[in-house]
């Protein structure tokens, strides 16, 4: 049942061939359906968590910050290069790269629509492109994760390398390895997606009788070019003096993380990923009563590549929710025939159910990022007069929104910027610092204001912590709270002596 028949090997001959006319109507209403979804997020400097560094850090380096060296996270470089591009079209705000996301989840979807023109009519593809926006934002890929720019990057390998038969096929595989290595400077989990582009194209190669010495060379190729941003980015550390810190930071620290206490599983996590399995079950159920002498090859890549998008989720020692965004192209294509239908140009309605039940609480999204923003405004409104960024006297944010460093023009008291690297206990091991030498070191110049929060979003260092609590009793007093996703802020003031 999963081996591609002959027969089948080009199911989208069944259907109508693309016309510019009316793919430009897709894409037309894909545009104003992910600008809609997403529009209730942008311009919201705390629309999501790990993006506040991204941001703050691409803005620095328009001003010759160096990652991992001024500021640290072990992110790829590209990542920050591409917050730095971001903000250096569009400004230092949140905008700048939530535009930039909702253009590289229209592409997402675009691509996915392509993809699943191969199996369906056009109508049920381009609901399957709007189902692709819909997960997005369900999976926390809303505003700017890594996960909304690397995930457009694996859906166009895809497409230039699911059909061996091309004409050009070897050119477009050579063509998807570049851009697999470039969205492995977005986030290294992409590693086990590029790799099965990789095996896929050059079992194809070999299916059309390709010599093995020329799939060898061909397999070197692909490796190389793979490799060849990070080999670039590799270079410039290495040549600027920096080879340690960013071998550290890219290659070292990621296994001196500890797991959570939850691991891998975890029941909010398990939710979102059976919504995700539930739909590609039905959908294989569905095909196998379409495809009853064996599933398209079409089909058969996309069950081959949601195993690889699995080891994607499953490679960090914990998972979050917005990894499992990374599922979301798979699962896409997997389900389409629980829609399928004869050709048609009109609407395919019951496609239509997923994306439409979800526009139901657009508004209420609307809603809550207003009353968010707000609140994070009156933050930095209320942290700003008592800073100095010229005398040194600089905010310290040991919980709370990294943004606050932007909104009130802070100095930056550390190089360990991000919260998380302040106070999570996962990371006590896995930095540059001991963090609770670090915090010493920060309170040992006595910061203006400090900001905390009531609830921790991870397990905490007490080491660090403590010494945050102690001094925040003897020598600071409440300046402003707010609450922010369901946990309450605080900025505290040092007292006048």
């Amino acid at each position: 049942m999963f081996v591609a028949s002959h027969a089948h090997f080009e199911p989208k001959a069944r259907f109508q061939p693309l016309t510019r006319r009316a793919d430009l109507v897709v894409f037309v209403l894909l545009a104003l359906f992910t600008f809609f979804v997403r529009g209730a997020w942008m311009g919201d400097p705390n629309a999501d968590v790990d993006e506040q560094l991204y941001s703050l850090i691409g803005n620095a380096m328009l001003h010759g910050e160096v990652p991992f060296v001024d500021l640290w996270d072990r992110k790829p470089y590209g990542l920050f290069a591409l917050f730095a591009l971001f903000h250096a079209v569009g400004g230092p705000g949140s905008a700048a790269y939530q535009v930039g996301g909702a253009l590289f989840t229209l592409a997402g979807a675009m691509m996915t629509f392509v993809l699943a023109r191969e199996q369906t009519d056009r109508m049920t593809a381009a609901a399957g492109g709007a189902l692709y926006v819909v997960l997005a934002a369900i999976n926390d890929a809303h505003s700017g994760n890594s996960e909304v720019f690397f995930i457009p990057m694996l859906i166009a390998m895809a497409v230039l390398v699911h059909d061996p038969r091309h004409p050009r096929a070897v050119l477009r595989a050579l063509g998807a390895m570049l851009i697999g290595g470039m969205a492995l400077q977005v986030k290294y989990t992409a590693l086990p997606q590029c790799l099965f582009f990789g095996l896929w194209a050059l079992w194809g190669q070999y299916r059309r009788g390709m010599p093995l010495w020329q799939l060898a060379a061909l397999a070197t190729g692909f490796g190389l070019l793979g490799l060849l941003p990070t080999i670039a980015v590799s270079a410039g550390y290495w040549m600027a003096g920096y080879w340690d810190e960013y071998v550290f930071a890219n290659f070292v620290s990621f296994f001196d993380r500890l797991p959570a206490s939850t691991g891998r599983i975890h029941p909010v996590m398990m939710v979102f990923l059976f919504v995700q399995l539930s739909l590609a079950a039905l959908g294989i159920k569905a095909a196998q009563r379409s495809w009853p002498n064996g599933f398209p090859q079409t089909y058969v890549f996309a069950l081959l590549w949601m195993a690889a998008a699995l080891a994607t989720v499953y490679l960090p020692s914990t998972v979050y929710r917005h990894y499992l965004a990374a599922l979301i192209p798979a699962c896409v294509l997997l389900t389409l025939p629980l829609f399928h239908r004869a050709p048609s140009n009109r609407l395919n309605l019951p496609a239509l159910i997923p994306a439409a039940v979800y526009l139901l609480i657009v508004p209420y999204q609307y809603w809550v990022s207003h009353e968010n923003r707000a609140a994070v405004h009156r933050l930095a409104d209320a942290i700003a007069p008592h800073l100095d960024a010229r005398a040194g006297r600089c905010l310290l944010v040991f919980d709370g929104p990294t943004t606050l460093y932007s909104l009130t023009g802070s100095c930056l008291p550390t190089r360990l910027i991000y919260p998380d690297h302040l106070n999570n206990a996962l990371e006590s091991e896995a930095l540059i610092v001991r963090q609770e030498d670090e915090v010493r070191r920060i309170l040992a110049t006595d910061p203006p204001v400090i900001v905390t929060a009531q609830k921790p979003l991870t397990p905490q260092n007490f080491a660090a912590k403590d010494q945050i609590d102690a001094a925040v009793a003897r020598d600071y007093r409440l300046l402003v709270k707010e609450e922010l996703h369901h946990r309450l802020v605080y900025a505290w003031v040092r007292r006048t002596k």
